[in-house]
């Protein structure tokens, strides 16, 4: 990721409802809260934070595994974020489960352990929102083998 300002632009729609700008080719996006405050037709804040760590840790398994001439393709992530109250009674995502899954079997990676036991330290999004929110990364292989 390369370092610098990153700029996204919301423009309330309607209620809850957002339209999320990132700018360049990326498409505009809704963002939307779930009933019983907004209609639920886009994803909401937590849905895009969920998928922020996913995406994020995806990227840097597969960068990681590619260094070594690796094709773990396609890797799959699935996120959990568990949404309760804090000490305070506050409404907070309390924590986030990543499940990782190699589209390989394990015994087709070189450097499999020495990429499993870094990748994580050079994603942006999981270690910065691992400061306040606990998050939790499995990996499995594609034979249902868990790796980390």
């Amino acid at each position: 990721m390369a370092e610098g300002l990153i700029h996204v632009e919301l423009t309330q729609q309607q209620n809850y409802q957002f339209q999320i700008k990132f700018g360049g080719a990326a498409p505009d996006l809704l963002g939307d809260e779930p009933p019983p405050l907004g209609a639920g037709l886009g994803p909401s804040p937590v849905q895009l934070l969920a998928a922020a760590v996913g995406n994020c840790l995806s990227d840097s398994l597969l960068f990681a595994l590619r260094k070594f001439k690796q094709a773990p393709e396609p890797i799959r992530c699935e996120v959990s974020a568990e949404v309760g109250r804090n000490a305070e009674g506050r409404v907070r995502v309390l924590k986030i489960d990543a499940k990782l899954t190699l589209g390989v079997a394990a015994t087709q990676l070189l450097q499999l352990d020495r990429v499993l036991n870094s990748f994580e330290a050079y994603c942006t999004v999981t270690q910065s929102v691992g400061a306040g929110i606990p998050v939790q990364v499995q990996v499995w292989d594609a034979q249902g083998l868990r790796l980390k």
